[in-house]
């Protein structure tokens, strides 16, 4: 639970460490940051606007903090530097897009069971 809330907060308030390593993600691993920061997004936004309830904003983001576990390298502080880059290059409007068309995609892709 204690990783659930370092996401939610990690997504709404953007923070990360001063000290930042330089850490690229690519291929794999930079398609798993992506879908996992869309599930995240996704959830935290439609619960605010009361378009999902809190037990569907937490199974996604749950279902976010097992694909960075299970299908990204390296430290907690050093997936949620990327997650926040992958964050910012995204506006909301395109991150929901994502969700509807890629959701599934990202299931199967990175499977979380």
């Amino acid at each position: 639970m204690r990783a659930l809330g370092l996401l939610v907060g990690l997504v709404l308030c953007g923070m990360t460490s001063p000290v930042q390593a330089a850490r690229t993600y690519e291929g794999q691993e930079a398609s798993a940051l992506r879908c996992a920061n869309m599930m995240a997004t996704t959830g935290i936004t439609l619960h605010a606007s009361d378009l999902m309830t809190a037990t569907e904003r937490d199974v996604l983001l749950s279902i976010s903090i097992l694909m960075l576990e299970r299908h990204v390298s390296g430290t907690w502080a050093e997936k949620k530097r990327a997650l926040a880059v992958v964050r910012d290059r995204r506006d909301l409007e395109e991150t929901l897009m994502d969700y509807q068309r890629n959701a599934p995609i990202c299931l199967k892709r990175f499977p979380i069971n």
